[in-house]
């Protein structure tokens, strides 16, 4: 494959960046100005609480940025390099000046092939290096405008190569999106049945509005349904607290057995492998959740092999045989430590004492079956998408050098 090497300002029509200046500001209005936490896994994510502007704001930006369809936007303050092409065509949105805009000569250089170049690993790291600043890094655009770019001179084989590993993003992306929404139909489940205590009662009925009999728990100072009980985190799972092994055992060429410091490695729902150990030293079996008791705590990953956990991380499995409950009762329970962190108490992390006490509602054994049976295959779905998921992502990866460099060729 014939190569050709240029800085990027000689195959771009025009490198930019957001808006530095004051705007006018319209909270009912229909247009936004968005910041580098808008681009997330290649995509722009607007949200209705996200800074509105006025029309006027709107349209003196977009004269100097030029923002349109297949223009590639790259972070470039504080978290260097987040990538997105815009992909909408009627654009009510434009960005700050933590943004840097490139719009590529599409005879030259594909938007989709500087997307892909600039994930490499090495380049993802020489971007980083190129930022300046003490205290928040930023990558200036004039040196954005002289990083050198290697590129096929053929805008065929730019195109094959980007066919190939946006097949995969794409198929990845539909995995997630299947996965948010079995997620968001189980989290919704769990609250009907297990906040509101509207699961179905006799006649297939929600129970408490319906008439199901309520009894006063003076522990949670709130109703619960007759029969229900309210334990200890410890009475509903077998919880193994993490403990480091000793540091000299790290490596990361595979010698030993996986090893799990904390979240650090925590994906949406598997955690990515890296680090191995020879002297393990607590373990977490496949199948059972791992939960972060240090900063942050509460967030939760499911081990899908046997590994060794360090002292960030607990490891629990259901004692009613019933993981996906488990799983949500640790869900429901982090969002009891977000909204205390967010009233300003601060979790730097959670004892044993403090986790195993950890106070639950424990439903009936008829309705915790009945739920199980319900929610299992779901979970076990989830399970199996994001495993495919993770194996994709491994794929493209190990591809995405390979192609752009030559190793391997594509026909």
């Amino acid at each position: 494959m014939n190569k050709n090497i240029n800085i990027l300002d000689e195959l771009a029509i025009n490198i930019t960046d957001g808006e530095h200046g004051s705007v006018i500001d319209d909270n009912n209005g229909n247009f936004y100005l968005l910041s580098n936490k808008n681009i997330i896994n290649g995509n722009i994510n607007i949200n209705n609480n996200d800074r509105k502007i006025s029309e006027y704001s709107f349209n003196k930006i977009k004269k100097r940025t030029k923002l349109e369809k297949n223009d590639l936007v790259i972070s470039t303050v504080g978290t260097i390099g987040k990538l997105a092409i815009i992909k909408d065509n009627n654009i009510n949105y434009d960005f700050q000046r933590s943004v840097g805009i490139i719009k590529c000569d599409n005879e030259k250089l594909k938007p989709e092939y500087l997307y892909y170049y600039f994930s490499l690993p090495y380049i993802q790291k020489m971007l980083i290096n190129l930022s300046k600043g003490a205290v928040q890094k930023c990558l200036f655009i004039s040196d954005l405008k002289n990083l050198v770019i290697e590129y096929p001179n053929d805008i065929k084989n730019q195109i094959l190569i980007c066919n190939i590993l946006s097949t995969l993003d794409k198929k990845i992306e539909i995995n997630n999106r299947i996965n948010e929404e079995l997620e968001a139909m189980a989290k919704t489940l769990y609250d009907y049945w297990f906040v509101q205590f509207e699961f179905p009662n006799e006649e297939g009925k929600p129970y408490k509005s319906s008439g199901g009999e309520m009894v006063w728990n003076e522990e949670l100072k709130r109703e619960i349904p007759e029969g229900w009980e309210v334990g200890k985190l410890i009475d509903i799972a077998n919880i193994t607290m993490g403990q480091s092994p000793n540091g000299e055992s790290y490596n990361e060429n595979g010698n030993g057995i996986i090893f799990f410091q904390g979240c650090t490695d925590f994906g949406i729902r598997f955690p990515s492998i890296r680090k191995f150990t020879t002297e393990p030293t607590r373990f977490a079996k496949s199948g059972d959740i791992l939960l972060s008791v240090r900063a942050p705590v509460g967030s939760i990953n499911i081990a899908n092999e046997n590994c060794c956990i360090g002292r960030g991380l607990a490891s629990l499995n259901s004692k009613n045989n019933s993981n996906a409950f488990l799983f949500y009762v640790l869900k429901n329970l982090k969002q009891i430590f977000d909204r205390r962190n967010s009233d300003g108490t601060t979790f730097g992390s959670i004892t044993k004492d403090d986790l195993f006490s950890l106070k639950v509602i424990i439903p009936n054994k008829k309705i915790l079956k009945k739920y199980s049976d319900l929610i299992e295959s779901s979970f076990e779905k989830q399970n199996k998408i994001s495993l495919e998921t993770q194996k994709l992502e491994e794929l493209r990866d190990w591809l995405l050098p390979m192609l752009m460099n030559g190793q391997v060729s594509v026909n």
